[in-house]
């Protein structure tokens, strides 16, 4: 019995780190073969509700950033874009454009209780590892 319960709960966690994985990564843009995120889907990713805590979060990992001297305006670009409201009209919001680095300051610095934020914490780290071997191999 113990076994059999072993193995479903360890079916249900994959099968939740499958779904998030494909959750990021049908959520990344490319410009200029650079990816990025942007902070108003990345907060839906993350379980944030509300725009203003998810900002607290963005706000401590931009201090992360400028701690280890890498610029915040390259990691954490201001955009804005305009969005439907449900009257038909639209309206203009700001947003963040997100690095891969970005996104990985802001796990880091998100509620480690929430599922999403845990899986984020390994998603970004993993992938940003795995883009440093790639670029050492290219430069080799």
């Amino acid at each position: 019995m113990g076994l059999i319960l072993f193995n479903n709960l360890f079916n249900m966690k994959k099968e939740i780190i499958m779904r998030l994985h494909k959750r990021f990564e049908d959520f990344v843009h490319k410009d200029s073969e650079i990816e990025y995120w942007l902070a108003r889907e990345l907060q839906a990713l993350l379980g944030y509700a509300k725009w203003e805590n998810f900002l607290e979060v963005i706000g401590k990992a931009k201090v992360a950033c400028g701690v280890t001297k890498q610029s915040t305006s390259d990691h954490f670009p201001g955009v804005s874009k305009m969005v439907d409201l449900g009257s038909g009209s639209q309206r203009k919001v700001d947003d963040i454009k997100l690095t891969r680095y970005a996104c990985y300051l802001i796990a880091q610095n998100g509620d480690p209780r929430k599922e999403e934020i845990a899986f984020a914490m390994n998603y970004f780290a993993v992938q940003t590892r795995k883009q440093e071997l790639i670029e050492e191999r290219i430069s080799q």
